[in-house]
């Protein structure tokens, strides 16, 4: 096992909240850019004919305002509307690459389709991106550096491929399970029961962990929920020194098991995200009373919780509404789009100062009933 530091602590400590900001900035240092500034910049990527995206140059001419000049300042993108996620589905992968970035290696990723057809994105620099913001966040919470046990999504998905890009930034052993999260859901629509498959996942990653060689694991909570029902021993005993989840969260009272009688001092690194928006770190619970919280790094994303019935207008802090959320990076561009989950508003966070979400949930209304969530 490969290893960089010796800490044993299962929280992060609020002290230490001017290091996790000074070493993201450090990390990557667009997060040091105003806001309005990188909008600015993004626009004149992504609107100008010798780097921008044949998506978004195609279209520059129907939108009814110029991007390059009438867009001033990051409230300014609400003047793009709602994104259809169906232009992501139906776009040639080429119509998707900046012209900017011609010659350029880069990777073609697809969403889990939980709530229907697959979109596709290309990336060029964005999985990149999200390494060096969560390796900094790892290395501030003194587990950076292990090998790794990927129990993630593998083919198009970007959660696998991550968590490989993760392991090559020091170097380190990414031990992977054959997973298809693409299966489950299609079992699911036809009314079969999962289980089998979960076993399946769960199987293999028991194998590894007897080996005793990873330090950090890579699953789903739903997928952590399993194996914490398989295991002989606590997730510490098999050397694991932190779990690190997305896609999903757990009850309450599920979320309180893993900590107590799972987990033990192993810590819980949880993110918010999708293959679209990237990820929003994590804030554990305060001395305060305050929940655990996700926050997306801007000027890269921006995470808001609007108002269900009216998407340009933000709910106050502590209330409940849609989560909208904006990418901006220069292999990406989706303003406003509406996620099909809603969440409660948070405020700034010393570890992140950014706004947030928390008890993320999936929207209850009509248009999201049909989402299939599987092993995410």
């Amino acid at each position: 096992m490969t290893t960089t530091t010796t800490t044993t602590s299962s929280s992060f400590e609020l002290a230490d909240a001017a290091s996790m900001a000074d070493e993201l900035r450090r990390a990557v240092p667009e997060l040091a850019v105003d806001l309005d500034e990188w909008t600015r910049r993004m626009m004149r990527w992504h609107f100008s004919e010798d780097t921008g995206a044949p998506l978004w140059l195609d279209r520059r001419d129907q939108l009814g305002f110029d991007p390059l000049s009438d867009v001033t300042c990051f409230e300014d993108l609400r003047r793009f509307g709602v994104f259809d996620k169906g232009r992501l589905r139906g776009a040639a992968v080429r119509d998707l690459l900046p012209r900017g970035y011609a010659g350029r290696p880069f990777r073609v990723f697809e969403t889990g389709g939980s709530s229907g057809r697959p979109c596709r994105i290309v990336s060029v620099t964005h999985t990149a991106d999200d390494v060096r913001a969560y390796a900094a966040m790892l290395r501030v919470r003194g587990v950076a550096g292990h090998d790794i046990i990927a129990m993630t999504p593998s083919g198009p998905h970007d959660y696998g491929h991550f968590v490989q890009a993760l392991g090559d930034s020091w170097h380190g052993a990414v031990c992977a399970v054959d997973f298809d999260p693409r299966w489950v859901k299609e079992e699911l629509r036809d009314g079969a029961d999962p289980d089998g498959y979960v076993a399946h996942l769960v199987a293999q990653t028991e194998q590894l962990l007897r080996r005793r060689e990873a330090g950090l694991l890579f699953a789903t909570t739903k997928l952590l929920l399993a194996l914490a029902a398989r295991l002989e021993h606590p997730l510490a005993d098999y050397g694991v020194r932190a779990a690190c989840t997305g896609g999903t969260s757990g009850t309450l009272e599920e979320e309180r098991f893993l900590r107590e009688e799972f987990l033990g001092g192993v810590q819980w690194i949880d993110t918010y995200g999708n293959t679209l928006v990237g990820h929003a770190l994590q804030a554990d619970p305060g001395p305060d009373g305050r929940p655990r919280g996700y926050h997306l790094p801007p000027p890269l994303g921006v995470i808001r919780v609007a108002d269900p019935d009216d998407w340009t207008s933000d709910v106050a802090y502590g209330g409940r509404g849609r989560v909208v959320t904006t990418t901006l990076l220069r292999d990406l561009f989706i303003p406003n789009l509406i996620e099909r989950d809603s969440a409660v508003r948070m405020p700034p966070h010393p570890w992140f100062p950014w706004d947030g979400v928390s008890q993320v949930a999936p929207f209850g209304r009509g248009d999201v009933a049909e989402a299939v969530e599987g092993v995410y």
